[in-house]
């Protein structure tokens, strides 16, 4: 590869986010299509890309820690009665085909390829913008992963392993850290990390992210929020117990985030699920 292939998502004239599709990446970050910069209508970016301390964050992707023992997030390995480890075990990636490609709508196919070489999961993502007030938009992204296997493939998060709290793996927001107090909210209170709720929202100062499941599988899904070191919230497809996929099975999920200026209050983040939530 010579570099990036990337793909932009505007409304009107303005980029709002940008996508690399091909990225060129090393193999321990567990390469992978990604968005950044995505920024809110004011210009302010909201995405962080490979910081320092976590290079295998990458703005905006799926990101899964284990699936049939390839590790899709990047870094090292979390390994029972050890800790995280670095294995020669990273999975990747890679786009097949486009499905559409407009100004404010991306779709395409990707392979996952696992240890061996072999592809253990073909994925059709779907990613739209659309303004959703003055000063808020809303990325709409929805994926769809199917086995290709002719075995059951089991995803696992660290916490499947023990690592109590650690249950990440799935759609992944690696935001800035910002020189104000973190605050959170969600339809279940300030206290949302390894529950469910029907939106959560969080506050950088100057900048709101509210995540929606967009669907009544994916609002089954717990979050994962981590205020502490750095700033990341997903939708998590195996908290504690491994999420099993048969052979051709396919399982799909879909987050809405609104992008807002400012600060959004619980009631707007409420009425923000009632209207994206399907």
């Amino acid at each position: 590869m010579t570099g990036d292939a990337t793909a932009t998502l505007r409304l009107t004239d303005r980029v709002v986010a940008e996508y690399s599709w091909r990225p060129d990446l090393p193999v321990a970050l567990a390469p992978r299509p990604y968005l950044h910069p995505v920024r809110t209508l004011g210009g302010v970016t909201v995405t962080e890309l490979m910081p320092a301390s976590h290079r295998h964050h990458l703005g905006v992707s799926v990101a899964v820690a284990e699936v049939d023992g390839a590790n899709f997030w990047g870094g090292r390995t979390y390994m029972p009665g050890h800790g995280p480890a670095w294995l020669d075990n990273q999975g990747t990636q890679a786009h097949t085909r486009w499905l559409r490609r407009g100004p404010d709508r991306l779709g395409h196919t990707l392979r996952w390829t696992g240890i061996d070489g072999a592809a253990v999961l073909t994925e059709r993502r779907e990613l739209s913008c659309r303004p959703v007030s003055a000063d808020a938009w809303a990325l709409d992204f929805g994926f769809s992963l199917t086995n290709v296997t002719v075995r059951e493939l089991p995803f696992r998060s660290p916490a499947v392993h023990g690592r109590a709290g650690a249950g990440y793996g799935g759609f992944f927001w690696r935001a800035p850290q910002p020189g104000s107090p973190v605050r959170v909210d969600s339809a279940r209170g300030t206290a949302v990390h390894g529950r469910t709720a029907d939106w959560l929202s969080v506050n950088g100062g100057d900048w709101t992210l509210v995540f929606l499941g967009a669907t009544a599988r994916t609002r089954a899904d717990r979050w994962f929020v981590r205020t502490r070191d750095y700033l990341g919230i997903g939708s998590a497809l195996a908290w504690d117990e491994p999420l099993l996929l048969a052979p051709g099975d396919t399982l799909e999920r879909r987050i809405v985030t609104v992008i807002a200026d400012g600060p959004v209050s619980p009631a707007r983040a409420a009425a923000y699920a009632g209207e994206l939530a399907a």
